[in-house]
């Protein structure tokens, strides 16, 4: 069976996966509410790593709605995606690098996604002009790399990830590309299925270095055939990193941080971040963890890591830029520092503020006076 075909077999609705989960007829009503807003849809593969006995089971909270979510607390676009956006599907918000929009479509929905306000929806978000944008990049110079993200631009036919590469790597100016995708997490089967996707990536891995930024979350995430996909990447010369969101009742203790970190460099892929959970409506109620018990969380955890290991940053994604969460002062504040800003002024400044224990996230005007 071809991906496409797997793929057509995800669970959809909360009948479906019923007697799978042992769901009570109210649970399967407070699901479907719930699907209604945000769509569901779960692979074979990762419904096969739930314990269908623990209903707080982690992986299930990432893939399955709990039908107890606050659909109308929090933001759609946390980080200003729309006022970055240049032309359709083109996003430019720090001078060297262009995000872009490939689909709307994703193996799994995360019930975490910072995207949902256009993932397994249709969307104007996305690109439909791959040489406007190629036009775009040649014509900002200071423009050295892209990440083709979506949704899942591994979801794309290989056919349509081929004219990416052929486009992207006749750009002289970029250094790399970068893919964001989490199929390797969530339906390794896309790239252990098809030996064309890999030669692809081989062929114009020589002309162009390219990394695959993934996302695992959890230690049981990685698998023996999510392991095999990595593997099978990592043969074609691409470099792995992975970038993990720290979320409430997942990995939200030491320990399972810790280990998941310590099993990503024990198989080649380097830690790059750790993100706060972004604000985002319908997660931000079941999600989020504050930043006092985060950093306590992430220090503990990079406690138990090598060198390596301890290389990830605990960042968050605001509408100013990407910002450090670095720790506590002896005064009680929060110290922070940017990292990349829309503001070119503003990278690397340090900052402190004074937050409450539950305070999730920043202002999006950020006082910075208050260093």
């Amino acid at each position: 069976m071809n991906w496409q075909d797997e793929i057509r077999k995800n669970f959809t609705t909360a009948e479906e996966l019923q007697d799978i989960l042992n769901l009570s007829p109210e649970e399967v009503g407070k699901i479907q509410d719930e699907i209604r807003r945000f769509p569901m849809s779960v692979t074979r593969y990762y419904l096969s790593l739930i314990d269908p006995d623990d209903p707080d089971d982690p992986i299930r909270k990432m893939a399955v709605p709990s039908g107890l979510a606050d659909l109308t607390d929090g933001q759609m676009d946390t980080s200003g995606e729309q006022s970055n956006t240049v032309i359709q599907g083109l996003q430019h918000k720090y001078a060297e690098t262009a995000l872009i929009l490939t689909t709307s479509q994703c193996a799994m929905f995360c019930r975490h996604c910072f995207r949902r306000r256009l993932v397994g929806k249709t969307s104007d978000e996305i690109t439909v002009d791959i040489d406007g944008i190629a036009d775009y990049i040649r014509s900002h110079p200071r423009i050295n790399n892209v990440l083709l993200s979506g949704g899942d631009p591994f979801l794309l036919p290989t056919e349509q990830l081929a004219l990416w590469l052929e486009k992207m790597t006749a750009l002289t100016q970029l250094d790399f590309i970068r893919f964001g995708t989490r199929t390797p997490v969530t339906f390794p089967q896309r790239i252990l299925s098809d030996q064309t996707l890999t030669e692809l990536f081989e062929y114009y891995q020589d002309k162009k270095q390219i990394y695959v930024v993934t996302h695992f979350n959890h230690p049981r995430e990685i698998s023996e055939d999510s392991k095999a996909a990595v593997k099978k990447l990592q043969a074609a010369g691409i470099v792995i990193k992975n970038q993990t969101v720290l979320l409430r009742g997942i990995n939200d203790d030491p320990e399972i941080l810790g280990t998941l970190l310590q099993k990503l460099t024990s198989l080649g892929i380097i830690p790059h971040y750790i993100f706060q959970c972004r604000p985002v409506r319908g997660v931000k109620s079941l999600f989020q963890v504050p930043f006092t018990e985060g950093i306590e969380i992430v220090q503990k955890a990079l406690s138990l890591q090598n060198g390596l290991g301890k290389s990830v940053d605990y960042t968050l994604s605001h509408v100013t830029g990407k910002i450090r969460i670095l720790g506590k002062t002896a005064e009680g504040k929060m110290l922070f520092q940017y990292k990349q800003a829309k503001d070119p002024e503003q990278i690397g400044n340090i900052f402190s503020m004074r937050l409450g224990k539950e305070e999730t996230w920043l202002p999006e005007e950020i006082m910075t006076s208050e260093c």
